[in-house]
């Protein structure tokens, strides 16, 4: 064997090395952005199970805040089915309308003050309130996920690879301008 051909079978051996650690990192990166959703879906399917409770815990004092009641569990559907079909897109506008009646049954709870002291209702409001917390967490992380995984399919020459084994780009988790901007609590008290 001469000279040319050791050189080009090294070259050869090294770009076939370099393909491979491009292809398994963009098979991490995917698996990364798969975990941050498992994440955020574990946290809204706990929030899920907990929103029944809160509503009939409600209802046995706000006899008539029947539509805020109703608008929460009619979000809390439309939340459940964005997530059981790992619509992204769908789950920001879903996950506004909850926020925004959760606001407003607990702003409306103000006015119960046997509710407000009813110790299975402080405890829901606590666990619905950490769960927002953590659900926050988690999106952050999925978005970062999803980021870093778009970075990498674009740029060269991980793009190469990623176009022809199927990799692509994931959508962000973003959620509407008017849960992000800071709530009138007076517009909630009247």
């Amino acid at each position: 064997m001469d000279v040319s051909t050791f050189i080009f079978l090294g070259v050869l051996g090294a770009a076939a090395l370099y393909a491979v650690t491009i292809y398994n990192n963009l098979v991490s990166l995917k698996h990364n952005v798969e975990k941050a959703w498992s994440n955020i879906d574990v946290l809204l399917k706990q929030r899920h199970d907990e929103l029944p409770k809160l509503v009939e815990t409600c209802k046995q004092y706000m006899k008539h805040e029947q539509e805020t009641l109703e608008k929460v569990m009619q979000a809390r559907s439309a939340v459940a089915s964005a997530r059981q079909q790992s619509d992204v897109g769908a789950l920001g506008p879903a996950e506004t309308q909850l926020r925004m009646g959760l606001g407003n049954l607990f702003a409306l709870a103000e006015a119960y003050p046997d509710l407000k002291a009813n110790d299975n209702f402080q405890h829901l409001q606590s666990r619905i309130s950490g769960l927002e917390n953590a659900i926050a967490d988690r999106r952050e992380f999925y978005n970062e996920s999803v980021n870093t995984n778009n970075i990498r399919v674009e740029q060269f020459p991980d793009v190469i690879i990623a176009r022809n084994l199927g990799f692509g780009a994931k959508p962000l988790l973003e959620f509407s301008e008017e849960e992000k901007k800071d709530v009138n609590m007076k517009e909630l008290f009247t």
